[in-house]
């Protein structure tokens, strides 16, 4: 039988978990929600243990990734496997070099393009879509159809175009990607500026006299912090495609320096004389990668939709 004291007790308990509900921030709720989705965290463990061989690594290495080693060169498929007795803990390439030391500097090269790329993406778009969604008017028009032309134009073209014509190098691979990775950004935040920009607390500041590039700003893009966190975690894993496909080509990065598209480009042009280690290494680093951060990706997604809160 149920006593008075027990419904207050249940009361009292429903009544101070509906607080603490309450006092909760938006962040601290998204992490809950995050935390929670166990393809996230275990895709973040995953994506950690990348970084931290990234970080790590090179303290095991007994070879260099410009070393090359005389012994094997030319009998890479008799004498070239991975063996912790060599010292090659992932094997060599054709050309008798360390894999374990290139990995590490392809992963590395691979997670700088995607991480850099992303953030410069993720600046420029944001600006660029708030201050077409805010200004509106003949400037929104103007702003949105040079982004509109901009889309239509093969991406892929304009990056080889550029690598083909300029210098091959880490800037010029920057200048291909950034010219095309923040134009969908753009899109999806002047779209969220437009439902912004007749709130109560915009239309406060523009009587209080602030310029409309401080409101964009301190009132609009803190506001579109959860879309952009989301936004980037998905354009991280594109950028690494995107570069991937071009080292593959031949057109990215250039030796000495080498990404995991390049390696797995190699890998693939020597699979035929038996060393599939030279593929299924560089290719699995990349599955782990991608896959982690498009996981990492829905995840926040989840945890930061408003539909959910």
């Amino acid at each position: 039988m149920i006593t008075n004291s027990d419904r207050m007790d249940r009361i009292t308990e429903a009544l101070d978990e509906a607080a603490d509900i309450k006092g909760r921030s938006l962040w601290a709720d998204a992490r809950r929600r995050f935390l929670r989705n166990k393809a996230a965290t275990g895709a973040v463990v995953a994506l950690l243990l990348v970084v931290l061989f990234v970080i790590i690594g090179p303290y095991f290495a007994v070879w260099s990734n410009e070393e090359i080693d005389w012994n094997v060169m030319g009998m890479v498929a008799e004498k070239g496997a991975p063996s912790i007795e060599s010292g090659h803990f992932f094997g060599v390439d054709e050309l008798g070099r360390d894999l374990y030391s290139r990995t590490i500097q392809a992963t590395r090269t691979s997670l700088i393009v995607g991480v850099i790329g992303a953030i410069v993406a993720v600046t420029i778009g944001t600006i660029y879509g708030a201050t077409a969604g805010f200004v509106g008017g003949w400037v929104d028009g103007l702003m949105m159809r040079f982004v509109d032309i901009m889309i239509a134009i093969p991406y892929m073209f304009i990056i080889i175009l550029l690598m083909v014509m300029f210098e091959r190098s880490f800037f010029m691979l920057f200048v291909g990607i950034g010219i095309i990775s923040w134009l969908e950004m753009a899109r999806i935040v002047r779209g969220q500026t437009l439902s912004l920009k007749n709130r109560e607390f915009v239309e406060a500041a523009k009587a209080c006299g602030v310029g409309w590039f401080t409101i964009i700003l301190r009132h609009i893009i803190p506001n579109l912090l959860g879309l952009v966190v989301v936004f980037a975690s998905l354009l991280v894993p594109l950028m690494i495609l995107i570069e991937s496909f071009i080292s593959f080509l031949g057109l990215g990065v250039q030796e000495p320096q080498t990404s995991l598209g390049a390696l797995i480009s190699e890998g693939a042009g020597t699979i035929l004389y038996g060393t599939i280690w030279q593929l299924f290494i560089p290719l699995f680093f990349f599955l782990v990668t991608i896959i982690s951060l498009f996981f990492i990706g829905d995840g926040l997604r989840d945890a930061l939709d408003p539909k959910d809160r």
